[in-house]
């Protein structure tokens, strides 16, 4: 047998019980922030697993610091809850505009007793800084009492039947487990999907990209440094583009990410001869759109748009033009056959030009919320007496019920109406 496809026999090993959990989110992006907080205000005792050592994924750490509209671009909102929450949280405190930043309040047209003819005209987005955001995060979940564990990768499960019953973790104190009665995956990567034998589908395509911080005589300035991007078609320079679920090729990423950006700022130091430039901060993570994603019960695509459904659990606008909204169903998010395994943000049942539509921050917190309530629900059914039951069994009108309460918007007209727009 060639070293290529040698392998290596593990011995088994007693994993030591880090703790017992109601519910444990992997991912601490927007989506897993969401999740955990929707989890935890639910009544579930929450962990959540993060490998980096902030919150915010490519929000903060990416420094795509870009809130896109909550709105559909024809004055009306579409997106409330959580995910409004975290929009108002992000420049909250903050001191003023910075527009060299992309940094700015929220219009003044959202506002209570905005001028809602102006809404028509300016959507409902904020910028924010990064670093101010991660803190404000971790604030939020604490007060929560939601567990957080940094530096600390997801590196499987163990099933009892159909359910997952606990969740492997590296991290420096070894190998170890987390028992859990729900699991959400937020891993951006489904993750959890995929070491759960859930059926996914991966896509290449990622471009070389990464936002980055400069100075320039002495004011700082973002740069929004991306190659050219389609859900549907990819635009290869030099014959490069990338895989998400690749740990070479995800090397291969960000390796040539930042040898791009340095080209990009050198590029800005020859246009301003005589200006003191110099970068600041960048990206550490990878900056991948779409990688991989669960192939659920049913899966929202193009033609989904403006289509109700009777099991929908949050509603997003497509943040590149007006007029688009969809309908966010249950069944997308939920595992098929891993009873206790429920996704969000990009992980969820989402197609094409559609994946890009559910995998931006808005996206991520509506289907955050919709994940964590649901898994807090479940995951108080199941430690009672009901032990076998499952996503597939939850009364989701209960969970919709729930989400009204907490302000979540489920109006089909939302979604219908824009269709005769």
């Amino acid at each position: 047998m060639s070293k290529s496809h040698a392998v290596i026999v593990e011995p088994s090993r007693e994993l030591e019980v880090l703790g017992d959990y109601d519910v444990v989110v992997v991912g601490g992006g927007i989506a897993g922030v969401a999740a955990a907080l929707a989890s935890a205000r639910g009544g579930a005792k929450t962990c959540l697993l993060e490998k980096f050592c902030a919150l915010g994924g490519l929000a903060t750490i990416g420094n795509v610091i870009i809130y896109l509209p909550l709105c559909d671009g024809r004055g009306h909102q579409v997106s409330a809850g959580i995910c409004e929450e975290l929009f108002r949280l992000s420049v909250n405190d903050e001191p003023s505009a910075r527009p060299s930043l992309r940094i700015g309040p929220v219009p003044s047209c959202w506002e209570r007793g905005g001028d809602e003819s102006e809404r028509t005209k300016r959507r409902m987005e904020v910028g924010f800084n990064p670093v101010t955001y991660m803190y404000k995060l971790e604030r939020l979940l604490l007060k929560h009492h939601v567990t957080i564990l940094y530096d600390t990768r997801f590196a499987g499960v163990v099933k009892a039947g159909s359910a997952i019953e606990a969740v492997i973790i590296e991290s420096k104190g070894g190998r170890q487990a987390l028992t859990t009665r729900a699991v959400v995956d937020a891993s951006g990567d489904a993750d959890v999907c995929q070491a759960s034998g859930e059926r996914t589908v991966s896509v290449g395509g990622n471009v070389r990209c990464g936002w980055y911080y400069y100075v320039d005589n002495g004011e700082v300035k973002l740069k929004c440094w991306s190659q050219p991007f389609s859900a549907t078609k990819s635009f290869p320079q030099n014959g490069r583009t990338f895989r998400g679920d690749s740990a070479r090729q995800v090397t291969g990423q960000v390796l040539e990410s930042r040898h791009l950006q340095m080209q990009d700022l050198e590029k800005t130091r020859q246009a301003n001869p005589g200006h003191d430039i110099f970068p600041i901060m960048t990206t550490t993570m990878p900056t991948h759109r779409m990688t991989r994603r669960l192939s659920g019960a049913i899966t929202l695509r193009p033609t989904s748009v403006h289509r109700w459904y009777d099991d929908c659990v949050g509603i997003i606008s497509d943040w590149r033009k007006a007029g688009p909204v969809y309908a966010v169903p249950f069944r997308a998010l939920a595992a098929v056959r891993t009873g206790n395994l429920i996704t969000a943000g990009r992980c969820i049942s989402s197609l094409g030009d559609t994946w890009d539509v559910t995998r931006v921050i808005p996206a991520c917190a509506v289907t955050g919320e919709a994940a964590g309530l649901a898994a807090a629900m479940l995951a108080i059914q199941r430690d009672g007496q009901e032990t076998g039951a499952t996503f597939a069994e939850l009364d989701v009108r209960a969970l919709q019920a729930a989400l009204r309460r907490k302000g979540v918007l489920l109006d089909r007209h939302l979604v219908e109406d824009g269709a005769q727009a």
